[in-house]
């Protein structure tokens, strides 16, 4: 079982940086960039509100569920 960060696509799809996200939600380019590629172990709802406030998208849009292959 994995999910997949597309945290990648929403910025290259809103034609924004990471640094301009950062500045937005308030949140360091560390922590961004560890959620951006999938190394971390959890995500606050506050967080995952603001980062979908700030590109106007869906949970959904950043988080996908892709099921192991058995």
């Amino acid at each position: 079982m994995a999910v997949i960060v597309n945290l990648d696509v929403m910025l290259a799809k809103r034609k924004m940086s990471l640094t301009e996200l950062s500045e937005k939600v308030g949140i360091t380019m560390s922590n961004l960039s560890i959620l951006k590629k999938g190394k971390a172990k959890a995500i606050r709802f506050s967080t995952l509100n603001l980062i979908c406030k700030v590109l106007n998208c869906q949970p959904g849009d950043i988080l996908e569920f892709q099921p192991d292959e058995d």
